[in-house]
């Protein structure tokens, strides 16, 4: 059986006359399997081209520098899922003035402003009584420099 579109041949298969058998050409699963995997890495590398306009510059400088860069471009990704679009925009814009082409560097850019803003710890406050510091300090013994006076 041949199957055509307009005047190609798409796809041939041995028939058969048998019920309920399904008839599988071994080449089309694999790549029906590789398209997939295609369009699942261009869709990650437009979402990370989406983030910023350094993006594309960056994604150069990680392929010449790492041999995973695909696998940095999805840390990358999911660290703008969990700090935002624009932190890590501007996380990859801050790297690259710095040629340093690594989710490692992009998480620590990232991580190091979040402890900035982070505000500073506040000042004890104590809203009960009992909670408050009653400190009984002994009076100071000034007669070593009153000693000392005297011996002038």
């Amino acid at each position: 059986m041949c199957v055509y579109f307009q005047d190609s041949l798409i796809a041939r298969h041995n028939r058969s006359y048998e019920r309920h058998q399904d008839i599988k050409e071994p080449d089309h699963e694999q790549r029906l399997l590789d398209e997939r995997k295609s369009a699942r890495e261009q869709r990650l590398l437009s979402d990370f081209l989406a983030l910023s306009a350094q993006a594309h510059a960056y994604y150069e400088g990680l392929t010449a520098r790492r041999f995973d860069a695909r696998s940095h471009v999805r840390k990358i990704l999911a660290l703008a899922q969990i700090y935002g679009k624009p932190a890590t925009a501007r996380a990859l814009e801050d790297a690259l003035v710095f040629n340093a082409f690594s989710s490692e560097y992009i998480a620590h850019l990232l991580q190091a402003r979040m402890r900035l803003k982070s505000d500073p710890p506040s000042p004890l406050s104590l809203t009960r009584r009992a909670d408050l510091l009653e400190l009984d300090l002994p009076e100071p013994d000034l007669s070593v420099y009153e000693a000392k006076a005297d011996d002038r």
